[in-house]
């Protein structure tokens, strides 16, 4: 999947994510309605800051990382969700 270059560049140490859709359905096949889901823990950095002073970002743009439930603030750029958080929300890269 390309990533789409963004109009927006982070500061510091703060990293944008593209969050990957919610789990349609259960492991047994049972449609999750909208109001269920759960919200996704996993997404794809599309942009990083440079860092800071000491400690340069780790995480690049297409890679795909875990983060915490509640990690991040949801924005919008060019009609599309995003959520940017510090590369201190981040916990793995997968």
């Amino acid at each position: 999947m390309a990533t789409k270059k963004l109009n927006v560049t982070p500061l510091h140490d703060r990293v944008i994510v593209k969050p990957a859709p919610a789990e349609e359905k259960t492991a047994g096949g049972i449609i999750i309605p909208d109001t269920a889901k759960e919200k996704p823990q996993r997404g794809t950095v599309v942009a990083a800051g440079t860092g800071k002073k000491d400690e340069p970002v780790t995480v690049k743009a297409g890679d795909t990382v875990l983060y915490g439930k509640y990690a991040g603030t949801e924005i919008t750029i060019e009609g599309a969700e995003y959520l940017i958080m510090r590369e201190s929300d981040i916990l793995a890269i997968v």
